[in-house]
């Protein structure tokens, strides 16, 4: 029977080096965004690479979740699928993904502000996804009568081994060492956006150092990130340490 985990993220955060981390165990499939192309063709929003995303893809809402409810690639015993609550805008949402388990991983505000500006228009905080990313974190702890996992990525990069053991603890797989190290550059399952989002990640072969100070923001972004803030601590104070 496989394990579907659903990792709902917001973006510019670590998830794609933890689609590569699930990647490197030998008995994990991953799938990257799998919404993401119904997203855009139903928000019209213009993100890089909009279009080639979209040809690129499934973008039939219904579609996409049958395909991630079904078989996993290759018959894996584990299949890690990325995801991100800001990318819900049709007639899918958490509820409709009976066939998962949830984790949710967070990023502080400033971080995120900072890096999302620098790649693209970043026109209001619901752009990030906190609220969205809360309401569904709220539904599966009411659903099944306990919180789900959440991971902070600063926790995970001050002690990738230990929290990420814990994750999957949290999650019912064994923990996996493999998990740690990840081949150089693109990786096959990674989505066409990728050539646009992904520099650091294709540069890596393993999580980086621990972040330092919070990076300065103007007054626009600063307000930005505080209108996530009260999300994101609600969050960070199920994350697991």
């Amino acid at each position: 029977m496989t394990v579907r985990i659903a990792m709902w993220s917001g973006p510019r955060n670590i998830s794609t080096a933890m689609m590569r981390s699930f990647g490197a165990r030998a008995d994990c499939a991953v799938s990257d965004e799998p919404f993401y192309g119904a997203f855009l063709k139903e928000s019209g929003e213009p993100h890089p690479l909009a279009a080639e995303t979209i040809a690129s893809m499934d973008c039939e809402w219904n579609s996409v979740l049958a395909a991630q409810s079904g078989e996993a690639p290759g018959g894996a015993r584990v299949w890690y699928q990325k995801h991100m609550p800001h990318h819900m805008v049709g007639p899918v949402s958490i509820a409709d993904m009976l066939q998962h388990r949830h984790a949710f991983l967070i990023r502080a505000p400033e971080r995120v502000v900072a890096s999302y500006h620098a790649k693209n228009e970043l026109r209001g905080p619901e752009m990030l996804g906190y609220a969205k990313m809360r309401r569904y974190f709220e539904f599966v702890a009411e659903r099944d009568g306990s919180p789900p996992p959440v991971v902070d990525s600063d926790a995970i990069l001050g002690d990738p081994a230990t929290v990420l053991a814990k994750l999957c603890t949290a999650l019912g797989i064994a923990w996996d060492p493999a998990m740690l190290r990840w081949a150089l550059g693109p990786h096959a399952t990674d989505g066409v956006w990728g050539a646009h989002w992904y520099d650091k990640v294709n540069a890596s072969t393993g999580f980086g150092a621990p972040p330092g100070q919070p990076p300065a923001l103007s007054d626009e972004y600063t307000d930005v990130a505080e209108q996530c803030r009260a999300d994101y601590q609600a969050l960070l104070a199920h994350a697991i340490r």
